[in-house]
């Protein structure tokens, strides 16, 4: 096998069930198994998708603000209860846990890394919430 390098931000790294490591052009697969990272350079709302909450229930999901800053905004999981929002600046990170609604939004341009498995993960608009 030839190595050779990968740019971080057009692909998303497969970590599969029996050891191998791939990168993969990016896309949103709900029934891809084996954990995934993924990497993005964003300068809008619309590069994190702000209008849209996420669900992944079958693993908690790591986000890394490596520049710039974002928001983690949790889903209220009880009616009348309030988003709570997580400011990750460069550097820090956090963890959605499983099957915890959640989007986020941008505090500043700059890039973030998450880490999921994304087997059984949802996406809904915010208006259907």
């Amino acid at each position: 096998m030839t190595v050779t390098p990968i740019d971080r931000f057009a692909s998303f790294i497969h970590f599969q069930q029996g050891g191998q490591v791939r990168a993969e052009q990016p896309a949103f697969d709900p029934e891809r198994d084996g954990w995934q990272l993924m990497a993005f350079h964003v300068e809008t709302d619309a590069d994190v998708h702000a209008d849209q909450w996420e669900v992944h229930p079958d693993a908690d999901e790591f986000v890394a603000c490596l520049t710039g800053g974002i928001r983690l905004c949790l889903r209220p999981q009880q009616p009348g209860e309030e988003e709570e929002e997580i400011k990750l600046v460069a550097g820090t990170a956090g963890i959605v846990p499983r099957g915890r609604w959640h989007r986020m939004e941008l505090d500043a341009p700059g890039d973030i890394m998450s880490v999921t498995l994304p087997r059984g993960s949802r996406l809904e608009g915010r208006s259907e919430a």
